[in-house]
């Protein structure tokens, strides 16, 4: 079992931050602290720790019942970070085109990849590393720019003996309400930690993990968030905070309907796996993952695609093509990528659609070939041109039953010959004469006819 390394005399000098109200924000100023967000579009999450060995998954491992914790742990002397290139991580994570990345700080098993004085859990203290290796990925994602910063944050930590649950089948520890000092040690030991991060990173993003297991209030975390912004009130926090984070995280699967919150990302795997996995082979191809993004996009949300490097530092060759193809095509495709919100209702179209901000470029991605042409129904917006975007390229168009009486547009025919798809998802930009209007209705019947 893993030891408590701060007592409470020492940890009480980081005591946790209460949670007295905070400001309340305007919804305009909101939207500007999401702008970033809003417009990245892609993002790079990176799960690694002493689970990259291979053998098992992250954590769940030992909570689980599949390994015990001492054979989990010891794989703390394989984790030696010997390959690690944290210059080329983030080259490559630009190169994707990617805006924002985040990284596994610390998981559920505890095992922080930074310095942390608040426990001798870490990569430097209890592993074959010896040595910080956040710290050096997080000099280069400022050194070469073009990259918000998130740190991945685990609120539970299963392994240590001030926190209540520790196995899937097993009793818990204490309870938190008959226990309430232990559960603050706890939750101060979190701030000590949440207090590193912030003050030695001041990181764009927080993402938190681990909050089901307790209520907001068990948690504080409306005093978390408060801490956070008392030290960045630019810092953005995702959902998994008991309910007081700044955008919704659905997992493994873009939402059919578009989630509540105006900003959303999905967290999805590049193959089964979180982190590096032996025998995972099933890696998702280029076109799957472009589908999956701009389907996020579609509705208005990210895609934060997930690498897992292994214990010695170096990414897996097939992630590395998988984020190189990525980066061909969104470089390519960039004008449709970025400056996007999301499209019109499904239905219109057969195509993944965006609007550009001013609302007057219907943008159109499909991944196959259309048969003749494509038709767009139900667009009152006339169209003045049509291109193919990574191209100077024009493509005709026809517009048919377009009748001065009819509530009811003509529908539009946009010929798309084979020489200008791409091979993995073709993009057309539909430029308007004014923001897109749309007819939604079920037809009309026609009553008079001069």
């Amino acid at each position: 079992m893993r030891k408590l390394v701060l007592g409470l005399a020492a940890l009480s000098a980081v005591a946790c931050v209460t949670s007295t109200p905070a400001p309340q924000e305007t919804p305009e100023a909101k939207s500007a602290r999401m702008e970033w967000f809003s417009q990245a579009k892609l993002g790079i999450f990176i799960h690694w720790g002493i689970y990259s060995r291979g053998d098992w998954s992250e954590s769940w491992a030992f909570h689980n019942g599949t390994v015990s914790m001492e054979d989990y742990f010891a794989q703390e002397a394989d984790f030696t970070a010997s390959a690690y290139d944290p210059a080329e991580w983030v080259r490559l994570i630009r190169e994707s085109g990617a805006r924002y990345t985040v990284i596994t700080s610390k998981h559920h098993d505890g095992f922080a990849l930074w310095d942390t004085r608040a426990g001798d859990v870490s990569a430097v203290k209890s592993s074959a590393a010896g040595r910080d290796v956040l710290t050096p990925f997080v000099d280069e994602v400022r050194r070469q720019g073009g990259l918000k910063l998130g740190l991945y944050y685990s609120l539970i930590d299963w392994p240590r003996e001030d926190y209540p649950n520790v196995f899937r089948a097993g009793p818990a520890r204490y309870d938190i309400h008959k226990e309430p000092d232990r559960w603050q040690h706890f939750l101060t030991f979190n701030s000590a930690q949440l207090k590193e991060l912030q003050e030695n990173y001041n990181p764009d993003l927080f993402w938190f993990d681990g909050d089901w297991e307790f209520s907001s209030e068990d948690w504080d975390a409306p005093g978390i968030v408060q801490q956070l912004r008392s030290h960045n009130p630019q810092v953005i926090v995702n959902s998994r905070i008991a309910g007081n984070g700044d955008y919704d995280t659905p997992e493994l699967g873009v939402p059919v309907t578009r989630p509540a919150s105006p900003w959303w990302e999905t967290c999805m795997t590049i193959n089964d796996s979180w982190g590096f996995r032996k025998r995972d082979t099933d890696f998702k191809s280029i076109d799957t993952i472009l589908r999956m993004l701009v389907d996020c996009m579609s509705m208005g949300g990210n895609l934060l695609l997930d690498i897992g490097p292994r214990a010695d530092g170096t990414i897996p060759e097939e992630e590395v093509a998988i984020l190189k193809e990525l980066g061909q095509w969104t470089s390519i495709h960039a004008e449709a990528v970025y400056p996007t919100r999301a499209g019109i209702p499904a239905g219109h179209v057969q195509a993944y659609t965006t609007l550009n901000a001013a609302g007057d470029v219907l943008y159109l991605y499909f991944p196959y070939a259309p048969n003749e042409s494509l038709e767009i129904k139900g667009l009152k917006s006339k169209i003045l041109r049509v291109r193919v975007v990574g191209t100077d390229q024009e493509l005709s168009w026809k517009q048919y039953n377009d009748i001065d009486w009819s509530a009811t547009p003509g529908v539009y025919y946009i010929q798309v010959p084979s020489q200008v798809l791409d091979p993995h998802m073709t993009v057309l930009a539909v430029e308007l004469n004014g923001p897109a209007t749309l007819y939604e209705g079920a037809g009309q019947v026609i009553s008079f006819n001069e």
